[in-house]
């Protein structure tokens, strides 16, 4: 088996918990709320981490307004969503991130980080994660445009123009298998599914080919492999 010499990580999901972005953000909402639209700050967020664990997405501050007979109001829910995308994170890696990223760079493994979603917010993610430490090569899909995101090969090109590695000697590990692996596949990349049963743990690879080579149930785990796939 080729060793590989580079590993490529996700963000959402795969560094932490999303869920913890999400939440950061709704404080951030209720604060703004109460000063700008008179509903109290802690019932406001309270309601807006329900609606969360009961599923809600997307539509999720039309729903919480409504709550409080605002309807439909355009402009508010534009505030809002720039008080989500712009606040200052406040957000933790998984607790086995930090020593799995010391142990590749100790064993001069080179690290990458493949992520989409909007420019600006993902900065501000990773920024708050700190951890950029450990990485050798950013890419943030968005820079490119929302068609260069993932399953698109192009941020894997450049994360491995970055590395200077060969697609077989890098692994990718993600969280959604039904677009992180399909372009790292292709490039021949090794891949890594880590269902840690969080937002997409359910879905399925619609393809074969979006398949990852390993599923990965726990960081424990992932440790395992990495230390398999990358060990001389």
């Amino acid at each position: 088996m080729q060793i590989s010499t580079a590993v490529v990580f996700d963000m959402d999901d795969t560094l932490y918990p999303e869920s913890q972005y999400i939440l950061s953000g709704f404080k951030a909402c209720a604060v703004w709320a109460e000063q700008h639209i008179g509903i109290a700050n802690e019932e406001g967020y309270s309601k807006l981490e329900k609606l969360y664990h009961d599923g809600i997405r997307n539509n999720t501050f039309n729903v919480w307004l409504e709550h409080y007979n605002i309807h439909d109001d355009i402009n508010i829910i534009k505030q809002l969503v720039q008080v989500y995308r712009t606040h200052k994170p406040s957000i933790t890696p998984y607790p086995e991130i930090p020593n799995i990223l010391s142990y590749l760079s100790q064993r001069r493994i080179k690290i990458g980080l493949v992520s989409d979603g909007y420019l600006t917010v993902q900065q501000n993610k990773f920024n708050s994660l700190g951890l950029a430490k450990y990485f050798d090569a950013i890419v943030f899909s968005d820079q490119w445009g929302r068609e260069n995101w993932k399953p698109s090969q192009r941020p894997y090109v450049e994360v491995l123009k970055q590395l200077q590695v060969e697609p077989h000697n890098a692994i990718y590990i993600g969280d959604n298998p039904t677009k992180d692996f399909l372009g790292a596949n292709q490039l021949g990349m090794s891949t890594i599914w880590l269902n840690l049963n969080q937002e997409y743990s359910q879905l399925k690879p619609p393809t074969e080919e979006h398949k990852a080579n390993e599923d990965c149930k726990s960081l424990t785990q992932l440790a395992d492999i990495l230390d398999r796939l990358c060990s001389v």
